[in-house]
């Protein structure tokens, strides 16, 4: 498909007006944390369904719905105020790689997070740069894992300077960061702005991006993203990952 740079942007404005409206809740992971209203559970349960957020999408929303019931569907209060015995209902819990020992391993860093760094948002605000949350994904990891901790849960925190896309907490990001004038997004970390944040590079945005001339480069690793994100300033740079849902809708919707 070759468009120019003004018919490009053209179509693609029209599908994210297409897509990022509240019916693209009910067939996607976000719909977890849209059940709370306090920040805290809209942070710790967005982060927590994002974590598992690989595989069909079916299973990713069914097994962040279970995991929430194990935290008493109230994710905050169960990080910050649970007994040893709390976490033994933990241990079956499974999705693909992901189990009850990660997911304990990830209760306690949270408690470590909210207790000794202020929270989620004060992490990622803290080592964010102007135009790029990049680094400050891969301090967030070093953060989260500076308690003792279970080696092999460590992979299922990315690090972007260690050239992954980081998709899952780019998603995370996105959820948190950007306002929420569609009734999608969160918009309640005001100390980050769009403007920072990097598109969740899977394969159906990647394909797309690649299909588009948005992108080249074969893998999705750190290198893409950072060639995708530079395309998408190019489109608007005070929201570029606005066109994550042009990119995904087209890829999982239309088949593009």
């Amino acid at each position: 498909m070759s468009l120019n740079p003004s018919e490009l942007k053209e179509f693609l404005d029209a599908k994210v007006e297409t897509y990022n409206n509240p019916n693209f809740i009910e067939s996607d992971p976000i719909q977890i944390p849209h059940q709370f209203s306090k920040k805290e559970d809209i942070e710790i349960s967005g982060f927590l369904t994002s974590t598992i957020a690989w595989g069909n999408r079916k299973s990713i929303i069914n097994n962040a719905q279970k995991l929430m019931g194990l935290l008493d569907n109230a994710p905050h209060d169960f990080v910050m105020n649970h007994k040893e015995t709390d976490l033994e209902k933990l241990l079956p819990f499974v999705h693909r790689t992901f189990n009850g020992a990660d997911c304990i391993q990830f209760i306690a860093s949270l408690k470590h997070i909210y207790t000794n760094h202020k929270g989620l948002e004060q992490v990622f605000a803290q080592h964010a740069e102007t135009d790029s949350l990049q680094p400050a994904i891969s301090k967030f990891k070093s953060v989260f894992f500076e308690i003792e901790h279970l080696a092999r849960t460590q992979k299922h925190v990315s690090d972007p300077l260690k050239n992954s896309a980081a998709k899952r907490i780019n998603m995370f990001l996105r959820w948190m960061v950007r306002p929420n004038n569609t009734g999608v997004d969160f918009g309640i970390w005001e100390n980050l702005s769009p403007s920072q944040l990097s598109c969740p590079l899977d394969v159906h945005s990647g394909n797309v991006a690649r299909k588009l001339g948005l992108l080249n480069r074969k893998q999705n690793d750190a290198k893409a993203l950072l060639e995708l994100d530079t395309a998408l300033r190019q489109l608007d740079s005070k929201d570029p990952v606005k066109y994550d849902f042009a990119l995904f809708g087209l890829g999982v919707f239309e088949k593009f």
